[in-house]
């Protein structure tokens, strides 16, 4: 199950379980007060029918002053439930039926285990429809995420000739000395569209979580040999020396290029881009000299994008793929001062 049909099936079996739970529980809470109620009621009518010819073994039967007290109700004290009774010729007098505290109490325990007893099997079934009706309202979700990552990567696939063909032709051109502008921009171009579907294909398949030691100097050192074809004006400095880590080497090269590109598609003229370790906390950071974030919070969310270039996905593929990895992602950023990334390896 992937992350977001994980995410949608937890949200409705929240929401069903939830509120059929409490359901559930307020009309056990509303029989169990009227089965104590009830009980309150089978007492008071076995002390009546005792108050006419005293053969109760049940209740405890004492004779005291009438003073103040109500005849023919039920009083609840910390000791006992007691009620009187009228003595035939008697005014001042009154008879007392009482039943003891500790009797009571274990009634009502009784009464209490029943309805737990219940409550548990009635919440047992609700558990089960739950998950049986979050996983029927995940079906259409998953279909149509299928039938788009299907759309999707027939896309890819087709992209493969013509942009194949366009790069080709580019590197002729070049190699013929033709030297134009016009064709390095056509290279650039290629070399987007190439970075996008790499993005598109780690957002729609799962990382292969495998992973190897990985010399970060020497991928960093690479990776940036490569960002300088492109952005030849921009100033690269690596300070990342010689350092081993284990991680997933296709994902963690792909969060590398994804930091890098951005970091060199939104800088200044004649800016840079720095790579060094905070070697203290084991925190890789990658900072750049651009036009700064004004929503550092949001830069993450899918689709978001504060430039009209891109499509605002390419950070939300780092973050997943960070994620994935055990890597913690930070960001600090100023408008017009440059933004730097930090990636705290595992």
């Amino acid at each position: 199950m992937k992350k977001v049909e994980l995410e949608s099936f937890l949200k409705s079996f929240i929401i069903f379980f939830v509120s059929m739970g409490a359901l559930i529980g307020t009309i056990y809470y509303i029989n169990h007060m009227k089965e104590i109620q009830t009980l309150d009621e089978r007492v008071f009518s076995e002390m009546r029918i005792c108050s006419f010819d005293l053969a109760c073994e049940k209740y405890k039967i004492n004779f005291v002053l009438t003073q103040d007290r109500e005849l023919y109700r039920l009083y609840k004290t910390p000791q006992a439930l007691s009620s009187y009774f009228a003595i035939p010729n008697s005014t001042l007098n009154s008879m007392e039926i009482y039943y003891p505290v500790e009797k009571y109490n274990l009634e009502l325990k009784e009464i209490l285990k029943e309805s737990l007893i219940s409550l548990f099997f009635a919440m047992s079934a609700v558990l089960i429809f739950s998950i049986l009706f979050s996983l029927y309202t995940l079906y259409p979700l998953r279909n149509a995420l299928h039938l788009t990552q299907e759309f999707v990567k027939d896309i890819l696939h087709d992209f493969n000739t013509p942009l194949s063909t366009l790069r080709l032709n580019a590197s002729m051109l070049d190699k013929e000395g033709i030297k134009s502008a016009k064709i390095s921009r056509i290279q650039k171009s290629v070399q987007t569209i190439l970075n996008l579907q790499e993005n598109l294909r780690a957002y729609l398949n799962n990382t292969a979580l495998q992973k190897e030691e990985l010399d970060l100097g020497e991928l960093i050192t690479h990776r940036l040999e490569i960002l300088s074809i492109s952005y030849g004006r921009l100033h690269l400095q690596n300070r990342v020396a010689k350092r081993v880590v284990f991680t997933n080497r296709d994902a963690f090269t792909r969060i590398i290029d994804n930091l890098l590109s951005n970091a060199a598609k939104y800088n200044k003229e004649d800016g840079t881009v720095e790579v060094y370790m905070e070697d203290r906390d084991n925190v890789l950071c990658i900072k750049d000299s651009g036009k700064g974030i004004k929503n550092p919070a949001k830069v993450f969310d899918r689709f978001y994008k504060e430039q009209d270039i891109g499509i605002g996905i390419g950070l939300h593929i780092v973050k997943k793929l960070s994620q994935e990895l055990g890597i913690e992602l930070k960001i600090k950023s100023a408008i017009n001062q440059g933004t730097t990334f930090y990636l705290k390896l595992s």
